[in-house]
């Protein structure tokens, strides 16, 4: 038995089909055993089998055409190539997938990496009820009057040549328009600022400044605009 023949294609073909007799079968298989030609030729048709599926019964009726060896190798041909193409698609996913992968792991490193850091140190933040400690040379002092019922308590910030003033002034009579005045030593008298009371139980808190030396301030005086005095603090 040799694959030359137009006769031994068909046997190799319906064997790989499985259309064969027993008697034909072992025939077959007894040859393919020594032929290795032919062993390829068979391992070559069951692998399109495979990738084909099975044929329909009407191809099998009447046998294979005159033509069939030539359909055979056309068919081999196709065979192979979608091998080639199959395998270079499964190259170019496999390296596809591997980069994919890669990233996700350099990604995934990344992200997990800053899930698992530990936070930052949370920075101190000042208590607003605390106050800062005021400048050297700051003076608070305090002061009130039995006969007007006044009080303040001020604090004088000194400047380079000039002072800070702040007052907290309760006591005085609603609708009085009121200022605060800051007394050098030799009398000098400079207005901080002023202000309209607005209610006597409400009290005022008024920030200001003047133009005297810090060296030389003698007192904070809390008067209206006509003059008279509620409440002098001695500095």
């Amino acid at each position: 038995m040799t694959t030359d023949g137009h006769g031994d294609a068909r046997l190799l073909g319906a064997y790989a089909l499985g259309t064969l007799d027993r008697w034909e079968s072992l025939t077959v298989e007894d040859h393919v055993a020594s032929c290795a030609l032919c062993r390829e030729e068979l391992g070559e048709l069951l692998l399109m089998k495979e990738r084909l599926g099975d044929l329909p019964p009407e191809a099998l009726l009447d046998g294979p055409p005159d033509n069939g060896d030539l359909m055979l190798q056309r068919t081999l041909r196709r065979v192979r190539r979608e091998q080639r193409v199959d395998d270079r698609r499964r190259a170019t996913v496999l390296t596809l997938v591997a980069a994919s992968a890669a990233l996700v792991l350099v990604a995934g490193g990344a992200v997990v990496g800053r899930a698992v850091a530990p936070d930052p140190p949370p920075v101190a933040q000042p208590d607003p009820s605390q106050s800062a400690d005021p400048p050297s040379g700051t003076v608070v002092a305090s002061g009130d009057d039995p006969a007007t019922g006044a009080r303040a308590t001020v604090m004088v910030t000194p400047a380079d040549g000039w002072v800070r003033v702040n007052a907290a002034v309760t006591g005085i009579p609603q609708g009085e328009e009121c200022r605060v005045v800051v007394v050098a030593a030799d009398g000098t008298r400079e207005v901080a600022g002023s202000w309209l009371v607005s209610g006597e139980d409400e009290g005022t808190n008024m920030d200001g400044s003047a133009l005297v030396d810090p060296e030389d301030v003698s007192s904070v005086v809390v008067e209206n605009v006509q003059g008279d005095q509620f409440v002098e603090v001695p500095i």
